[in-house]
């Protein structure tokens, strides 16, 4: 039997582009509209525009923005060489909109988690993002923001990886069901958000160690086992059903380092937390 053109592989990919290309119409420099909120998005370098790939949603700093992140070259190459896309958020207002935050950086009304949800749904729609392989990441208010999504969002990502940001005091005393895959990197000399919290504003920054504590009394995660990693001395602890949760420690202050992001990247693909 005959083939026609549009059956053939080249013609589905075309096909496919046409019908997505106008519903395309952002990407790193151009905002991807979602309501009154928005994100920007860089598919890997070469994409064929049709191959699935998976996809680091990142979450900024205090008043930083997705079109800033989007000029970290570093970043971009580290999703490339990973062959994902990347994701650049944008909070609400200032601040990320979570529990606890200092009340004049807050926006009233500001739903950051279902803001992810649709994030997650509407880059699926436009861009062949693999739902199965995202790993939510930040960094200081961006790294709170992504605890808080490990603890109320654990099924929206693969895996979580929160770097020089933890919780807004209280601490959660639990977190919703499944247990989570995470890393958690904080430099030993922050002052910034130094590891035993701080006052700030109304409100104060939460413990890391409270907060690492909570989530392996949370998951039933097992004894720590010293390890290293990139420059890093971690500690990882295991759940009874195989979720990873390892605190890495660097020689610094407040900052973090791309191959750090591509290390936890691959460790978290060779522990099988985006599957087969």
């Amino acid at each position: 039997m005959k083939l026609s053109f549009l059956t053939t592989p080249l013609g589905v990919a075309l096909v496919w582009l046409a019908i997505n290309t106008s519903a395309h119409a952002c990407g790193p420099d151009t905002d991807c509209q979602i309501g009154d909120r928005y994100y920007r998005i860089r598919m890997p370098e070469g994409h064929d525009g049709v191959t699935r790939v998976g996809a680091i949603v990142f979450a900024h700093g205090y008043k930083g923005s997705a079109k800033g992140t989007m000029r970290n070259k570093s970043l971009a190459k580290v999703a490339s060489e990973l062959g994902v896309a990347f994701i650049a958020t944008k909070s609400a207002g200032p601040d990320w909109s979570i529990p606890g935050a200092p009340s004049q950086s807050v926006i009233a009304g500001a739903d950051e988690l279902a803001y992810f949800d649709r994030v997650i749904e509407d880059a699926e729609k436009r861009f062949p993002i693999d739902r199965e392989r995202l790993m939510a990441t930040g960094f200081s208010a961006g790294g709170m923001m992504v605890w808080n999504l490990a603890c109320h969002r654990p099924e929206s990502f693969a895996a979580f990886l929160p770097m020089a940001g933890t919780f807004w005091e209280p601490v959660p005393e639990t977190c919703e069901k499944p247990v989570a895959d995470i890393m958690h990197f904080h430099g030993d000399a922050d002052k910034i958000v130094p590891q035993s919290g701080r006052n700030i504003a109304d409100t104060r920054q939460g413990s890391v160690p409270d907060a690492l504590k909570m989530y392996a009394e949370f998951g039933e995660f097992g004894p720590a086992q010293k390890m290293t990693m990139a420059d890093m001395v971690c500690e990882e602890q295991t759940s009874p059903e195989g979720s990873l949760l390892r605190f890495c420690e660097f020689s610094g202050g407040h900052s973090f380092r791309s191959n750090y992001v591509k290390a936890a990247w691959q460790d978290f693909e060779k522990a099988g937390s985006f599957g087969d």
